[in-house]
Formats: structure tokens, C-alpha cells, sequence
């Protein structure tokens, strides 16, 4: 299990294990915070479309589906 500070995931580069839609490596490009400024969530661009989407930020702890840095 990656050990992952959620408040320094800004601007992280991110491998996908098992890309889809060609797309294999990502950035975080937002972090979602709740009310008491906790993150909560990331939203995740693809680089090679562009195409963002939205994921807990646990998830990124899973090794089977991400990789820390692009790969």
C-alpha cells in the first residue's frame, strides 16, 4: 500500500496498472475538500485525452489498479 498525504497530491503523476481507452497516465488536477477543509476526493485528467474523472482518494492506495509516477 502506497502511504499517500492527501494534501500533497496536487499536480501528482499517476500510472494505471491496467490502462483503458489507451489512456495510462494521469495527474491529479483537483482535490475536493469537504466543509472542515479535509480532502476528500481527486479529480484525475488523463494526459493523453484530457478526459477527468472523479475518485476517492483512498483509491489511489490500491497497488493493483495505480502506480506512484508514470511508468
Amino acid at each position: 500500500m502506497h502511504a499517500i498525504n492527501p494534501n500533497t497530491l496536487h499536480h501528482s503523476k499517476w500510472t494505471a496498472v491496467a490502462p483503458e481507452h489507451k489512456e495510462k497516465h494521469f495527474m491529479v488536477t483537483k482535490l475536493v475538500r469537504d466543509e472542515e477543509e479535509n480532502v476528500v476526493q481527486v479529480v484525475l485528467e488523463a494526459v493523453l485525452t484530457h478526459r477527468e474523472f472523479t475518485l476517492p482518494w483512498q483509491a489511489l492506495k490500491d497497488e493493483a489498479t495505480w502506480r506512484m509516477g508514470w511508468k
